[in-house]
């Protein structure tokens, strides 16, 4: 952050000081005390289950130089009436003040977290960029990414999420983007929102938000996202796969589940190869190529940036190859578009390695009154991919009225149960796990990449594992 006073701190969140108002302060702001290191200040938020008040000792003692509380603590701290809003304002306020730092909001039904890494990727070659570890998208991630932000910061790639209309608007007015991407409306959230037009009118107040002459970065792949910037005074590019997207991809090749294709836009045509699993990050890549682009960045160096990028957000198609299995963990979440995607991974990984594919699919979250037809879909999509394998965890809609001859159909109430299957997976099969974070499916991915490490195949003879079968 940029160094500041306690006493300016406290004017501009409207908060009283406890501690003197002339010692500096340049650390990041953190809400998790164990994460705290010397010079940092510690946010004291306070929630259903935990008072951050609490852990305040603990962020002292870890070296805090000051707290943000809604109530006295021992050591130096400044008392708000409300400890998120007061980081907001100062969020904001920093924001204004650092005249030369572009800004770029993004968001979408999917792919928030692999654009940002993306994204960060191809600035960071150039110049100092900020953006939030993991999926730091909402009220608290926003805010607390602004203000690492310093004079030396010339990018800040912030992801926005939300939970209810008029969420990412906030976000965007804390922030005020220079840049701003939707992704794509999808189905993900959809029994919070009740419509993909809603979810269309919450993710383009993005878009809506932007001053006169930012930049909309829009996708390509839906109905509504290509429209956002309709009627608005915004400079716009889409990007996509068609031949009249400002910024496409031509030439498209998988091996190995990784695609490679020539990035082609106005300023000149680059190939790209990347290192993050699955076709579906195409999209994702050409997002990131389009944002910079509007900001100035040669094709040359995005296309570098792509390429070298490697998978930073964990249990995210993560690809993990033992005893020749093939183990992919995208345990992180799930929704409709997300898992079809996932599940054409699967396939051409297993096509190529001539083994068998195994899905273990967990529930899909937040689907509302479409829950039972979007996880029977998912269950027909994988019968139409051919796939050798089912076994889905905590939802039996999933394999509802479904048959096939060449597959089997398991379903199972909870990733424990998910285990008794891994005895049939061999040498050469493809393992995709795949599922909503309250799934615990990472759980069974540790549990399937002990199984396969501790595998010795030597010792089962062929009529043990015809046995299993």
């Amino acid at each position: 952050m940029i160094p500041m006073k306690f006493g300016e701190i406290a004017r501009i969140i409207e908060g009283e000081l406890f501690g003197n108002p002339e010692t500096l302060l340049s650390g990041n702001f953190i809400f998790d005390s164990r994460e705290i290191q010397n010079g940092d200040v510690f946010i004291a938020l306070s929630g259903e289950f935990k008072d951050g008040h609490e852990f305040a000792p603990d962020a002292f003692k870890r070296g805090a130089k000051l707290a943000i509380t809604s109530k006295g603590v021992a050591g130096d701290h400044i008392v708000v009436p409300d400890v998120l809003l007061a980081i907001s304002k100062l969020a904001h306020n920093l924001r204004v003040a650092l005249k030369e730092l572009k800004v770029i909001g993004i968001t979408g039904s999917q792919g928030k977290t692999t654009t940002k890494d993306l994204l960060k990727s191809v600035l960071s070659i150039s110049s100092e960029t900020i953006a939030p570890p993991g999926s730091y998208n909402n009220e608290i991630g926003v805010p607390i990414t602004l203000l690492r932000a310093n004079a030396k910061t010339r990018f800040c790639i912030l992801e926005m999420g939300a939970r209810h209309e008029g969420d990412i608007a906030r976000l965007t007015q804390i922030a005020q983007p220079d840049v701003g991407i939707v992704l794509n409306i999808g189905l993900a959230h959809l029994g919070e929102f009740g419509s993909r037009e809603n979810i269309a009118r919450t993710k383009g107040e993005l878009i809506r938000g932007l001053k006169n002459g930012a930049t909309a970065i829009l996708g390509t792949y839906d109905e509504f996202t290509p429209n956002l910037a309709s009627g608005l005074n915004l400079k716009v590019l889409h990007f996509g796969e068609k031949p009249d997207s400002n910024v496409r991809a031509a030439h498209i090749e998988i091996k190995g589940g990784y695609a490679s294709f020539d990035l082609v836009t106005k300023q000149g045509r680059e190939r790209v190869e990347l290192q993050i699993l699955g076709e579906h990050q195409i999209a994702n890549a050409l997002a990131a190529a389009a944002a910079a682009i509007s900001l100035g960045i040669d094709v040359r160096q995005i296309s570098e940036g792509l390429s070298q990028h490697t998978a930073q957000s964990k249990w995210r198609m993560e690809l993990h190859k033992i005893n020749e299995i093939t183990l992919i963990n995208d345990s992180y979440n799930s929704n409709p578009e997300s898992c079809k995607a996932a599940i054409q991974t699967l396939r051409q990984l297993s096509q190529e390695s001539g083994g068998r594919s195994w899905a273990f699919l967990g529930k899909m979250h937040e689907l509302g009154s479409e829950s039972n037809s979007l996880h029977k879909e998912i269950g027909e999509f994988a019968v139409s991919a051919n796939l050798d394998n089912l076994i889905t965890i905590g939802e039996p809609a999933f394999t509802e009225n479904v048959s096939s001859k060449n597959m089997l159909f398991k379903s199972v109430p909870d990733w424990k149960s998910a285990t008794e299957f891994l005895v049939g997976i061999e040498p050469g099969d493809v393992v995709l796990i795949k599922g909503s974070r309250a799934e615990k499916l990472d759980q069974l991915a540790n549990a399937t990449l002990e199984f396969i490490e501790g595998r010795h195949y030597g010792s089962v003879s062929e009529e043990e594992r015809g046995e299993r079968q």
